[in-house]
């Protein structure tokens, strides 16, 4: 643990807690802070100007990164039929019905997204309070319950990733790994700071962005400038 620590400290000296850095040199200085002997995952952080406890500034959602997460999911459909041919088809790594709502009530989490048909969901939707504080509940919101489930199952392979204000106004999501061209990792944060300012709502009042950082799994947090994207 020690050990550890005296990385991250190592790694916190790099940083000016006091600036906000242009995106390339957020990037290039996550990659300097990170210390830990995995391929850390880089993680940005929105503070935005809303109110979470209205109903029309809960922002939430999904979409592809253009250069994906450098992470597989694993996905699990449930569908039938013709549905369920055609998640097989696009590579789902699980397609069933009632036999995998028995093995999750019985413990089963091998997977790291679920898609449903819309017709599935009556019977998904026992699995509720097994899946909901997990935050695997498929939901329309985010492409997750559809009949287009081709299109679910690629867009996840593909490096899809959801987004989901919390309680305190913050959105937290990976742009991708350690590991990543800076090149890569600036495109996916640009292109996912330009979603959430797509999304933003029309009653969210004075600045949107209020605070936004990145930072590798075990690296500190780096301001960047939003006025430099």
């Amino acid at each position: 643990m020690a050990k550890r620590g005296k990385k991250h400290q190592e790694a916190t000296k790099l940083v000016d807690r006091t600036k906000s850095y242009e995106v390339k040199e957020a990037i290039a200085l996550a990659k300097q802070t990170a210390k830990a002997n995995f391929d850390e995952t880089v993680e940005a952080a929105f503070r935005l100007g809303v109110d979470p406890k209205k109903a029309d500034q809960q922002i939430r959602g999904a979409f592809v990164l253009p250069h994906g997460t450098g992470k597989t999911q694993r996905v699990l459909v449930f569908a039938k039929g013709e549905k369920a041919k055609e998640a097989e088809a696009a590579g789902a790594d699980y397609v069933g019905e009632g036999e995998y709502i028995d093995k999750i009530n019985q413990g089963w989490f091998e997977f790291d997204v679920i898609v449903a048909t819309p017709d599935m969901m009556a019977e998904v939707g026992k699995l509720g309070r097994v899946l909901g504080p997990k935050g695997l509940m498929p939901n329309p919101k985010t492409g997750t319950v559809t009949f287009d489930v081709e299109k679910a199952v690629n867009d996840i392979k593909a490096g899809k990733v959801e987004y989901r204000v919390d309680k305190q106004s913050n959105i937290h999501v990976p742009i991708g790994k350690i590991s990543f061209d800076d090149e890569k990792l600036v495109e996916n944060f640009v292109a996912l700071t330009e979603q959430l300012v797509k999304v933003k709502p029309q009653t969210a009042k004075g600045i949107y962005m209020k605070n936004v950082s990145i930072a590798s799994t075990m690296g500190p947090g780096i301001k960047v400038d939003v006025s430099s994207i």
